[in-house]
Parts: structure tokens; C-alpha cells; sequence
């Protein structure tokens, strides 16, 4: 019998919020740690998107092949941990909060219980922090709190409709109660084994957001600028002056050195004597380092504290003074160094004080003009210039107090340890693993964790204060493990009370937060409930996955994998899969940065959501996709196919069940030998990761399947009476019908589910994977499909080539083959006949196959 629950019309439309209910009140995506043992879980570390405004179209992309990965996984039968969690905390929420609420956070200020924002949801990215209202850190985190709760929920809502099978009741907030105690938890333990540390030092620092910035938040870009000649003047009054070259003459009052290279002839003879910086006339040595570069500029250089990360070396490893001039708000600071002695120098000085970077280097050059210091006129260039990745201005370096954490950039044995467990992931691709070790081999400081932000983890320590009322830095008072978690600015000290805050001899309370990354790099402890559910992190750690974007791996991944190092001495996953780009029609990478991003909410309602995985999951981890919106030719296709799907379900299921017996016939046979080699091909292609190569092959059998195969046996599943062929056909249809629909479910969730819903009572998505034993001794030879298509193909041809329609009968028809074509084309001769309308079907034997002959009927025109 046919089954009732097919429908007259099948349609994508609606399946999302149809099925998307009905997996939520089901619970089939819900992980399920009855009785389980590690090996028989399959976990994944989920890339936590930043709660910071909308999802765009490559987040669609890099989370689809996640989603694809975990329901094969599920159906392989492995009880599937996929947590999904939210990163609040970090500059891009302060920065929306400020645009959409227009407020800015001013810790002096008290907290307002009544503050109601000026505005909300204008989001305006050109408000100025001038024109935003200031108010109380409390007051700013509070509606940092309730923004990032409605953009998950808006975020959660989108996953859903995209299909991700997550298990909803795993999710976790990095600004989370439980969050802060793992992370400031995993600090603590940091520091008692040695391994986070304060230090007054040189730092990056970003002026617009005056905050400090970490090594691998760091990106170049190109930007204008100009060299300038200037003329420091030999000690001795013997020689010529000597001349260097600079980017920054804004900087020279901050000049300590100048440095060349000890294998330079021109200055060898300069070492360890001393020169008179123009304009201040401060006198300053003339030193050796194998860092300067004798073909760059004049050879010599100036060395300032600080113009980049090469003068901080040089300051280090010279031991030279630091004179820094440059404030935390970009500016040049009032005071003069002491350095600066004469009279005429401090006056220069007073000229560029308080300035910004662009009128201090205006006014400097002014002023080496008027002293005919400066040689010739500026050489204009564009070169690169550091940047905080999310920052509008050039970093700058000032000396600042900050929390870090070792990485390997001083420990050998470290950096070996993070290489060889890098070595021991499996990277897929393989080639992104250089990328991991370039970056372990190339670090020069170690992680900077600290921020002054607001809205984060705070790092869970104070500091006493002395008589005096300063603090002692070198003695912090940390959190005790049972207090978390705890906020300094808030929460008193562990052996103090609140009324000794700020008092002498009482505390102070450290203010800055952890950069967001050191909390990120704990998600495997934040998902699988480190320190506070043992059993849930035996079963998922190490996990088995961690999929992210490739543009992360020197800031995620590599941060995670030290924090396991550090804390467990072993890596945090077994694979690691790297999606690639987005890419415009330009070729360029989509970013909101850029302004060239699409939001997928359109996209997924437009076309609907197989579609739009099936687009994403069409290219391989590691490879860029462009996409133009205008014209999403991938996307149409995954329409049609999931269309497809749910119209040969339907023709399938039409035939009465009742009549399918033992599948004895050839072609029936030789399809079946076919899946089994596709099923074979996807398993393993799934197994490896490639998951684009599970569609292709998948995608290929099953329009092969409809074009072809569904041709050849339609007659004879429709017979009146067939016996054993129809019955044949009838169980081979529905055998193929049920690979195939698995073969599809991680792709396109929704079409898969519907039509198996058409003749099963529970999940295709809970279904067993479809594995090649199941077909037995259904299957024969598939060269019976083949060449039965080939000559199917060849007879419409001819029909066509005669203008003829494809129903007319055909009188006689010749097919010649090579003999072994033609014993194989013989077991399929029944069927051609069939959907052929061929009356007399000779099969002679040729050189080459062709159908040689056709006399068609003139009454069937």
C-alpha cells in the first residue's frame, strides 16, 4: 500500500519552523550522558560567535560545515556533545553598546539606579565619544548585560532556522557566573604555578580605545607617510654630522640611541661615542646591534621609547633609559624628559606638548626646519603600520603595568611542547598546520591578558596598600577559589573590609579586565564544565573537534592550546578543522570592517535554509568561496536538488509496498552496486573531514538515480500484475529511497526529515548512517546501470534528432556494442524496451557503441 502522510504537493516552504518545533519538543538533538564512556562521544569545541551585532554570511558558512560533521556524527552512532556558547565580553560589545545606547563608561562617575540611556538601538558607528553621554562602569555593564542577551536571542533564533542540530540546553556565556569563576579560576592557577605575572613594560596600545593590545590582535596596513632627514651632531665637532632617517620625527625628544649594524664600515668607528640630537640637544651614544639594516634609509637609526616593537628590543637588550613622551590618549605628554636640559630644548619641547601624533610630527618638522636640521624636504612613502585589529588609528607604545601570561617566546621548552602537540593534531587541511608553527616560532613577547575595558572578566586580584596609601604591586592579594567569582572594584579584598578601600594601609581593587581571548581560550573548559561537573568534562576532554575560521588560528586556537598545555600538559582536541573565507565578488574577504558583509537572515527566507547549506557545505575546509548575492548560483542549485528530493520521495513512495519482494532484477541489481560504492565513498570522504566530497558523490548518484535509473523501471513498477520484477523494482526503490535520504540528511536537514517523515515514525537524524552491508546480496554488477544509461541516453537522442517526441513508439531499434557491452546491455534489455517504446530492441556487435538503427512509428507523432 501507498503510505497517506505523503502529500499532494510537496514544498520547501515551511519545513523550518515545522521540523525546527519539532526537533526542539522531541529533543533529538539533546545530548545524552546516560550511561555513556568516552569512546562512544563525539564532542566539539563550537566557536563561541562575539554577541556584537548580526551574524553575516560566513559565519552561515564556517557553522554549517560544523553542523554537517555533527549529524554525521550522530547518525555513526556517537552521542554528539555540540554546546553552543555566546562571546559577550570584549571591545566590539563595548563599542555597539556605545553606538546603540550613545553612552560611554566613566568609572569616576557613581552608579544611577534610575538611568534610562539617551537613546536606543540608533547603532550609529560615527557617534563620537564627545557627543556620548558619560556614565557609571556599573550603569555601562549593566546594558552591555542586556544588549548581548538580545542579540543571542536573535542569534539563536537564526541558528535554529539555518538547522544547526546544537544542543540547546548546552550553551554558556564567557560573561556567565560560572564562566568568570573557570576563568579566573584558570588565572589563579596560572599564577601559583608561575606561569601569569605582572610587569611594568613598553605595551601596544590602542589610543581610541586606551587599551592595551596583545601581539596577535595586531594587523598591518598600509598607510602614507614620509621620510625625514635629520642631522645629529658628532660630540666631538671633529667629523660631519650624521644623518638619519625617520618616519617619526614626533618621537625625537624621546631618542636614547642611535644604533647600526656592527658589520657597518660607514659608522664602525662611530660605536660607543656619543652625538647631540638636533633641535633638544641631548646628548645620546651611537651603539651596535644586528637588528639595524644597512640597506634601509642611511643605515643609521634613531632608537625611541618607543616609535615600534624594534626599538623596544633595543631598548631591552641596550639597557638604555626610557624617556617616553607619548600618552596614553595619543598625545604628547606635557612634562619634558629630564633629559632635555637646555633652555631652547625645553622650549621646542613646550611646542609639541599636549599635540596629537599628526600636529606633534607638523610642528616638529617646523621646528627642525628653522633650525636647518632638517636635511632636504620629506620623502613621501606608504608603508606598513601596526594597528589593533578592530582599532581606527595607529597603535602607539607606552610603558604601562600589565598581567601576562608566559606563551613560549622565552621558554624553549614550552615553545617545543606547543610545536609537537601541534604536531600531534590532525589539521584539516593539513597545509594550515604551518601557520600554528610559524606563529609558536615567531613570538617575541609573551600574552598580554590584561585590558582597561569594562565589560569583562575582572582579573581577581588586589593590591595593598602602604602607609602611604600606594599600592604594593609586587605583593598581590589573589582570590581564593571558593570566592569565585569576584570582582575587585566591588568586592573587598580576602582579610579586609569594604571601608578600608583606597584607604592607607587598607587595598585597592585592580580595574582592568582579561582580555577577551583569555577567556575564549578556556572553552573547552567553559562547555564541558570544568571544576564544576566532573563527569560531563571526563566524557567530552580532550574533544574530538575544534572547527574555527583560519584567520584565528595564532589567537584561538593558539591560545587554547597553551591554556591546556599549561594546565593539563596535553592538547585540547584531536582534530581541528579551518574554514575558509567568504569572498566578495571582488575577491576580496567579507568584514564588517570592510562594510562588504551580507546578513543571512534574507538569504535563508529568500531561498530557503537546505539551499543555503548546501551552498556552504559545496566547498572543502580551507578553500575561500565567493559569493555575490546578486547572483548565488550554489544556492539555487541546493533549491533545486532539495526540490528534487522531496519529488522523487514522492514518486517512490507511490508505488504500493505491499508488492516489493527480493530484488532479483539486473538494473535493480546493478543501482544498488552503485550506492554501495557511494556509500562507501561518502563514509570515508566524512571520515576524513571532506565533507564537500560526501555531497559530490552523493549529489552525482542521486541525479544519475532520477534521470536514469527512475526512467528505466518506472514501467516496470507501475505494471498491472508485474509479479516478481515489478515487485523488484518496487523494494529496490524503496531500499535506495532510504540510503539516499541519509546520504542527504547532514546537508539539507529539513527535506531529508520531511520526506522520511513520509513512511518512518522517528528522525532520519536519529537514523543509523547508511553503511553498504545493509544492501547484502541486492547488489550486482553496476556496469548494468551504466551501460543501460548510455544507450537510454542514445535512443532519446535519436528520438530528438527526429523531431520526434519521447512517447512515440519505436518499431525497431539497433544497438551496437563491443561484445562485452553488449552481454552486460543484454540483462537490461527488458527496461530499455520499456521506457523506450521499442517494439523489436537488437543488440549486434560494433567497435564502438551507438545506436545504429531506429524506425519510429508515424501514427505516434
Amino acid at each position: 500500500m501507498t503510505d497517506a502522510r505523503v502529500p499532494a504537493k510537496p514544498a520547501l516552504e515551511g519545513l523550518e519552523e515545522k521540523w525546527g518545533q519539532s526537533w526542539e519538543a522531541a529533543q533529538t538533538y539533546s545530548f545524552n550522558r546516560e550511561g555513556a564512556t568516552r569512546e562512544c562521544v563525539y564532542s566539539i569545541d563550537t566557536p563561541p560567535p562575539t554577541a556584537s551585532g548580526s551574524l553575516h554570511v560566513g559565519h552561515v558558512f564556517s557553522y554549517t560545515h560544523t553542523d554537517v560533521v555533527a549529524r554525521f556524527q550522530r547518525m555513526n552512532g556517537k552521542r554528539v556533545f555540540y554546546p553552543m556558547g555566546w562571546d559577550d565580553n570584549g571591545l566590539p560589545t563595548e563599542r555597539r553598546v556605545q553606538n546603540y545606547y550613545g553612552v560611554r563608561c566613566d568609572p569616576s562617575l557613581p552608579y544611577d539606579a534610575d538611568f534610562t540611556p539617551p537613546f536606543e538601538g540608533g547603532d550609529n558607528k560615527s557617534s563620537k565619544a564627545a557627543d556620548q553621554l558619560p556614565i557609571s562602569r556599573r550603569n555601562f555593564i549593566e546594558l552591555c548585560e542586556r544588549l548581548t542577551v538580545e542579540d543571542e536571542k536573535q542569534f539563536e533564533s537564526l541558528w535554529r532556522t539555518l538547522g544547526l542540530s546544537v544542543d540547546w540546553k548546552q550553551t554558556y556565556r564567557t560573561i556567565g557566573d560560572d564562566e568568570r569563576s573557570a576563568s579566573q579560576l584558570g588565572f589563579i592557577r596560572n599564577v601559583e604555578r608561575g606561569e601569569a605575572y605582572q610587569a611594568m613594560a613598553p605595551t601596544l596600545w590602542d589610543v581610541t580605545f586606551r587599551t592595551a593590545v596583545a601581539q596577535a590582535e595586531l594587523e598591518d596596513r598600509d598607510q602614507p607617510g614620509a621620510y625625514h632627514k635629520l642631522a645629529f651632531h658628532r660630540s666631538d665637532a671633529n667629523g660631519d654630522d650624521i644623518i638619519i632617517e625617520t618616519t617619526r620625527p614626533e618621537l625625537l625628544a624621546a631618542c636614547v640611541a642611535l644604533v647600526a649594524h656592527p658589520d657597518d664600515e660607514r659608522y664602525k668607528t662611530l660605536f660607543n661615542t656619543t652625538v647631540t640630537t638636533p633641535v633638544f640637544g641631548v646628548e645620546v651614544p651611537v651603539l651596535a646591534h644586528h637588528l639595524a639594516q644597512p640597506d634601509k634609509g642611511s643605515g643609521i637609526a634613531m632608537i625611541c621609547t618607543f616609535g615600534d616593537l624594534t626599538d623596544v628590543v633595543w631598548w631591552r637588550e641596550l639597557s638604555l633609559p626610557n624617556r617616553a613622551i607619548m600618552g596614553f590618549d595619543g598625545r604628547i605628554i606635557s612634562e619634558a624628559p629630564e633629559a632635555i636640559t637646555s633652555e631652547a630644548g625645553r622650549a621646542a619641547y613646550a611646542e609639541i606638548a599636549g599635540k596629537t601624533v599628526f600636529s606633534a610630527k607638523k610642528a616638529m618638522v617646523e621646528l627642525l626646519q628653522a633650525s636647518g636640521e632638517l636635511i632636504g624636504e620629506p620623502n613621501t612613502i606608504t608603508h606598513p603600520v601596526k594597528f589593533f585589529e578592530k582599532g581606527d588609528k595607529p597603535l602607539e607604545i607606552v610603558s604601562t603595568r600589565q598581567w601576562y601570561i608566559v606563551n613560549g617566546a622565552h621558554d624553549e621548552q614550552l615553545k617545543s611542547r606547543l610545536v609537537e602537540l601541534g604536531n600531534e593534531l590532525n589539521w584539516y587541511p593539513e597545509f594550515m598546520r604551518v601557520r600554528y608553527e610559524n606563529w609558536v616560532n615567531g613570538l617575541s613577547g609573551d600574552w598580554l591578558i590584561s585590558r582597561q575595558r569594562f565589560f569583562g572578566v575582572p582579573i581577581p586580584v588586589w593590591y595593598p596598600l602602604d602607609t602611604d596609601g600606594n599600592p604594593v604591586f609586587d605583593q598581590p592579594i589573589m582570590a581564593t577559589a571558593e570566592s569565585l567569582p569576584v570582582d575587585p572594584s566591588s568586592d573587598a579584598a580576602p582579610g579586609y573590609t569594604e571601608d578600608q578601600r583606597n584607604q592607607p594601609g587598607g587595598f585597592v581593587g585592580e580595574v582592568d579586565v582579561m582580555d577577551t581571548w583569555a577567556t575564549s581560550s578556556l572553552t573547552p573548559q567553559l562547555a564541558g564544565g570544568w571544576n564544576r561537573d566532573d563527569e560531563l568534562f571526563d566524557l567530552v576532554f580532550p574533544f574530538d573537534l575544534r572547527p574555527q575560521g583560519q584567520d584565528i588560528i595564532r589567537t584561538w586556537l593558539f591560545s587554547t592550546m597553551l591554556r591546556s598545555v599549561l594546565e593539563y600538559n596535553k592538547k585540547p582536541w584531536k582534530a581541528a578543522g579551518l574554514s575558509g573565507w567568504i569572498l566578495d565578488p571582488d575577491r576580496k574577504k567579507m568584514s564588517k570592517s570592510k562594510g562588504n558583509v551580507v546578513t543571512p537572515a534574507g538569504m535563508l527566507e529568500q531561498h530557503g535554509s537546505d539551499a543555503v547549506r548546501y551552498w556552504a557545505a559545496s566547498s572543502k575546509l580551507g578553500v575561500d568561496a565567493a559569493f555575490d548575492p546578486q547572483n548565488p548560483t550554489q544556492i539555487k542549485i541546493g533549491r533545486r536538488l532539495a526540490i528534487k528530493v522531496l519529488n522523487a520521495s514522492k514518486f517512490i513512495l507511490s508505488f504500493d509496498s505491499s508488492q516489493a519482494n527480493a530484488v532479483t532484477e539486473p538494473v535493480d541489481r546493478s543501482m544498488l552496486a552503485t550506492l554501495s560504492t557511494v556509500i562507501d565513498e561518502a563514509t570515508r570522504a566524512f571520515e576524513a573531514y571532506d565533507h564537500a566530497k560526501a555531497l559530490e558523490v552523493a549529489e552525482t548518484f542521486f541525479w544519475t538515480f532520477c534521470d536514469d535509473y527512475l526512467e528505466l523501471v518506472k514501467e516496470r513498477a507501475y505494471a498491472d500484475g508485474g509479479g516478481a520484477a515489478q515487485g523488484s523494482a518496487v523494494a529496490a526503490l524503496r531500499i535506495a529511497l532510504s540510503s539516499i535520504l541519509r546520504l542527504f540528511a547532514p546537508f539539507i536537514p529539513f527535506a531529508t526529515e520531511e520526506a522520511w517523515s513520509w513512511f518512518n515514525d522517528t528522525s532520519v537524524h536519529n537514523a543509523a548512517w547508511p553503511v553498504s552491508s545493509e544492501l547484502g546480496e541486492t547488489a550486482g554488477d553496476p556496469n548494468v546501470l551504466v551501460q543501460a544509461s548510455a544507450a537510454l541516453i542514445g535512443i532519446r537522442r535519436a528520438k530528438t534528432d527526429a523531431k520526434a517526441s519521447q512517447k512515440t513508439v519505436v518499431t525497431n531499434a539497433v544497438i551496437a556494442a563491443p561484445h562485452e557491452q553488449l552481454v552486460v546491455l543484454a540483462l537490461a534489455a527488458d527496461d530499455l524496451k520499456a521506457v523506450g517504446r521499442i517494439i523489436e530492441l537488437s543488440l549486434v556487435e560494433g567497435d564502438e557503441f551507438a545506436v545504429t538503427e531506429i524506425e519510429l512509428e508515424a501514427a505516434a507523432e
